[in-house]
């Protein structure tokens, strides 16, 4: 996909959403099911079937996909479609390249141990190696721009309203 292509296809949802900004606001949604007999959660992702475990540094097995390794995961695969999109939009000559991104957690907070000990992430670092022989401005730009429309980016840098519901079924 060049540039004229991805402006092509974005061009008639840009135009409907400032015609009608509420069309623009879409509620995402998951799912995960708490049956069966072991501490796990299985996530449907509309792809596949993931089921969720203890981290091993917390009692797990590590058999099960870990939510912390999840997290970090949409992060690489936003931030990387991302700058893939604006890299396109930009007509940046990309040739390939990798995004890590690494957390580091302190399991005495989660297990309780320590009360000075935070539950989650103390720090992420996002990181792109790109194959590409474009100027340090060109790239520049580029950066900004994946941050600015990274959504998961974006999320982590400054957290919306979070609030925890629970109903019983009966």
């Amino acid at each position: 996909m060049n540039a004229d292509d991805l402006r092509a296809l974005q061009a008639p949802l840009k135009e409907s959403y400032k015609a009608d900004p509420a069309k623009a606001v879409i509620t995402l949604k998951a799912e995960g099911a708490l049956d069966g007999d072991g501490i796990a959660c299985k996530v449907d992702t509309g792809r596949a079937l993931i089921e969720a475990g203890l981290h091993p540094a917390t009692g797990g097995s590590g058999a099960q996909a870990c939510s912390g390794d999840m997290l970090l995961e949409a992060l690489v695969a936003c931030a990387g479609v991302t700058l893939k999109a604006v890299a396109t939009a930009l007509a940046f000559d990309l040739k390939g390249g990798t995004v890590t991104a690494e957390g580091d957690l302190d399991f005495a907070g989660t297990l309780g141990v320590s009360k000075a000990s935070p539950v989650g992430f103390k720090a992420i670092r996002l990181a792109f190696k790109l194959d590409t022989a474009e100027p340090p401005e060109r790239i520049a730009t580029l950066t900004k721009l994946t941050e600015r429309y990274c959504v998961v980016f974006q999320t982590l840098t400054a957290p919306p309203p979070l609030a925890l519901d629970i109903s019983t079924g009966g």
